[in-house]
């Protein structure tokens, strides 16, 4: 029988990326609504940004409200750590639903030893890079991770500019990735609409995270949003 979650995270075609919308651009007084008519309308997965008001300049959600919000959907939880020291708070994160957790290599002292825990707790693995945060940081870290997630904005807040520059850090990480050999996601997030989620397909990105694009004009715009995103590659 097909794992229903296995089968959700796989890699898609090369012409159609996963779309994973950011909670972080929903109405916060109606979330469980918005995760339901996100996913309704198309959504891959749910990706839920995490913040400490320390590691970045902003405080969203911690592990109970991603364990309220896990019944209003079957998609997977793509959850972006942004908070630091994290190792300590990666067991509640997984126990509240977490399917993929990402993290920082600057958010702890030891980042291979992080990797190791969260896929101990049998959750898929993802390495997060700022924009200032070499490729050559996945040197040593590539064979053990699931998923890549490449900042185009520096974290903390919503609605900021895409940085261009990250399109040559998105082609070397997709060359790494395809030596490798392993089926690992390559993931972008910061500034993804329209204009610039075809640009981030062709450098080698097969999730496209994006909150003002998925949840502009409401739930009767979510579809036609999300389609428009898809229809970029």
């Amino acid at each position: 029988m097909t794992d229903p979650l296995a089968k959700a995270l796989a890699r898609p075609t090369p012409d159609a990326p996963l779309i994973s919308p950011s909670i972080l651009s929903a109405d916060f007084a109606r979330l469980g609504e918005e995760i339901r008519a996100i996913d309704e309308a198309g959504a891959d997965w749910i990706h839920i940004d995490v913040m400490d008001g320390h590691f970045v300049p902003n405080i969203t959600i911690g592990p109970a409200v991603v364990k309220a919000l896990r019944p209003h959907t079957a998609k997977p939880f793509d959850v972006h750590l942004m908070i630091s020291p994290v190792d300590v708070y990666l067991e509640a994160f997984a126990a509240a639903g977490a399917d993929i957790i990402t993290v920082h290599p600057e958010a702890g002292p030891h980042i291979h030893r992080t990797v190791q825990a969260i896929k101990a707790l049998g959750k898929r693995a993802g390495v997060v890079l700022n924009p200032g945060t070499p490729a050559k940081m996945l040197d040593y870290l590539i064979d053990d991770v699931d998923l890549v997630l490449v900042m185009s904005v520096n974290p903390g807040f919503g609605g900021q500019r895409f940085i261009s520059s990250q399109l040559r850090k998105i082609e070397a990480i997709r060359k790494m990735i395809d030596k490798t050999g392993r089926p690992i996601h390559l993931e972008v997030d910061g500034g993804v609409d329209l204009t610039t989620a075809g640009a981030c397909v062709a450098a080698g990105a097969d999730v496209l995270v994006a909150g003002t694009a998925s949840f502009r004009g409401g739930p009767a715009q979510y579809a036609a949003n999300i389609a428009a995103l898809k229809g970029t590659g």
